[in-house]
């Protein structure tokens, strides 16, 4: 039986959720925890990979076991789980639904903190007595919505198929002397966000014009576009599902 999970992390003390070989990750936390529970191996499939330092608020994996769960696992789980990974809830669907090929959306969210602020240093990127000019980045968010082949903000030699994603939303707010980027899309390359934040305050700042945007995406080209923003202010804040087709039937 293949079973759904629901559950956020923070990133700090972790390289990223994929194992990686003599690296703590949040996967080899989690299947560390369910294998020992349940007292069978379990592997997880998580809805994405985040990189070191990276968090997520609302993060799907799955599962399979031959057992019947009990409604007070995911309780057991937060119990045995380091305090910075928590289990929302876990759930059956069918034995084909996929947490990460099923996906119909990926929504992150970046933060940028303008004042010294000693409650966000691992939760966002600190820029004290920096000044962005708003309306020009969320002139550029426009741009994005252009474009379907964003090679110039992935992650140099990664083993993708495509490197095309469509982006349906991509804004930015600020509350205070807080910023923050919201950027959702079906799929997402590695690094992908980080490298249009980093462009993006290169806009804000002045350093590139708006404009500039469509020739950074059009030459195809990592090294054309911003340094990546640091990991601590991303966060993954959603993945969405058509549950319908994950129900099972009785």
């Amino acid at each position: 039986m293949r079973y759904f999970i629901e559950f956020s992390y923070h990133g700090k003390n972790y390289f990223g959720y994929q194992i990686q070989p003599n690296e703590i990750t949040v996967q080899e936390e989690l299947e560390r925890a369910l294998s020992t529970i349940l007292r069978e191996e379990i592997k997880t499939t998580g809805a994405g990979r985040t990189d070191t330092g990276v968090h997520a608020k609302k993060i799907f994996a799955h599962f399979d076991t031959v057992q019947n769960l009990d409604e007070n696992l995911p309780y057991k789980l937060n119990s045995f789980l380091p305090n910075d990974i928590a289990v929302r809830r876990i759930f059956r669907v069918k034995d084909d639904f996929h947490a990460r090929f099923d996906a119909t959306f990926r929504t992150y969210e970046y933060n940028i903190a303008l004042e010294k602020n000693p409650f966000t240093q691992d939760a966002s990127w600190q820029m004290w007595k920096r000044t962005l000019d708003l309306e020009k980045m969320n002139g550029a968010c426009k741009i994005l919505f252009e474009y379907e082949d964003f090679t110039s903000f992935a992650k140099l030699h990664a083993d993708n198929k495509t490197n095309n994603c469509k982006i349906y939303k991509a804004f930015w707010e600020q509350n205070g002397a807080e910023l923050k980027f919201t950027i959702s899309a079906d799929r997402f390359l590695r690094n992908m966000v980080r490298a249009i934040v980093g462009t993006m305050v290169e806009i804000g700042n002045g350093k590139i014009q708006p404009t500039d945007l469509r020739k950074i995406i059009e030459d195809k080209n990592r090294n054309a576009a911003g340094t990546s923003a640091p990991p601590q202010g991303l966060f993954l804040v959603d993945v969405g599902y058509n549950w319908e087709q994950s129900e099972v039937e009785e």
